[in-house]
């Protein structure tokens, strides 16, 4: 079954990164190598965002965080993100306000839709200056339909970011004018429908595609995808052994939006299924003979 809005594309080349983890198991096929083309020379890098498209993508889809400031505890708290530069907009609890005009502090967001993948920003906690409050206040309502408590609201002057995939590898250190300059991911405010949409009625396609894109000796028992954006999609493999490994599977071409993403996706399934399934498809004979049945009008 294809989601909606398909076209044929050629056959991609694709690089794969794959990635252990820990995990389940159920019915059994295995990574073949006859995927469809060699996989291409490109870094991994190349086949997804970097880590501080990443962050920004994390903090637009947030908006819940711990804070940890000099001070032994760690809170939760509401943010806001100015989507210009991705400075956080905090609302501090009145015990956490800090004394001091600045305060080191440290925000930790993670993203519920992709387990284990976060961020870490370290900066300096400050009272937003009277210029900016008409904007402050407008994004701030913009994201949870309230007025902001000015008395409490702070922004977080960004130092550096810590990007992370998951615990069990290292982070990324992000400097502050990357983190500034980068753009969140396009497909992020459909994403997630759009993986739990592919999980529901595209199953056997995520399954193929770990038959046909991945060369691996790594038998799968079951798959979903976890993750998309503008350059590909992540994939969890479960085995038999109750091992989870992290697929990468780029797109041919970068999509910018939801249209893109699913005709990428349609494309990329219906030639996946023709290799499965060894499909040739018949040479057309192109016809030479054309009847004239009218003359041009002056």
């Amino acid at each position: 079954m294809m989601i909606q809005s398909s076209i044929l594309l050629p056959s991609p080349k694709l690089p794969i990164l794959l990635k252990s983890q820990s995990h389940k198991s159920s019915i059994i096929i295995r990574c073949s190598s006859s995927a469809v083309a060699p996989p291409t020379t490109l870094q991994s890098e190349s086949m997804k965002p970097s880590a501080a498209e990443v962050s920004r993508t994390i903090m637009e889809l947030s908006s819940v965080a711990t804070l940890s400031t000099t001070t032994p505890l760690a809170v939760g708290v509401r943010f806001a993100v100015d989507p210009d530069d991705g400075t956080p907009i905090v609302c501090l609890h009145q015990h956490l306000t800090p004394d001091n005009h600045h305060q080191s502090s440290c925000l930790n967001v993670h993203l519920h839709q992709c387990q284990g993948r976060q961020c870490t920003i370290q900066g300096t906690l400050h009272r937003p200056n009277h210029n900016n409050q008409k904007k402050i206040h407008s994004l701030w309502e913009k994201r949870f339909g309230e007025k902001a408590d000015a008395d409490f609201i702070h922004l977080l002057h960004v130092d550096r970011v810590l990007q992370m995939d998951n615990f069990m590898e290292d982070g990324v250190w992000v400097t502050s004018s990357d983190y500034r300059l980068a753009a969140a991911d396009p497909l992020r405010d459909f994403a997630d429908h759009l993986v739990h949409e592919i999980n529901t009625h595209n199953m056997e396609d995520v399954l193929r595609f770990c038959n046909v894109y991945v060369d691996s000796d790594v038998q799968v028992s079951q798959a979903k995808m976890v993750w998309v954006d503008r350059l590909g999609f992540d994939i969890h493999i479960y085995s038999p052994e109750n091992e989870v490994f992290e697929v990468r599977i780029p797109f041919p071409r970068e999509v910018t939006n939801e249209k893109g993403a699913k005709s990428s996706f349609n494309g990329m399934s219906q030639l996946a299924w023709e290799v499965e399934k060894n499909y040739h498809p018949l040479e057309s004979q192109k016809i030479k003979h054309l009847k004239k049945i009218a003359a041009k009008v002056k």
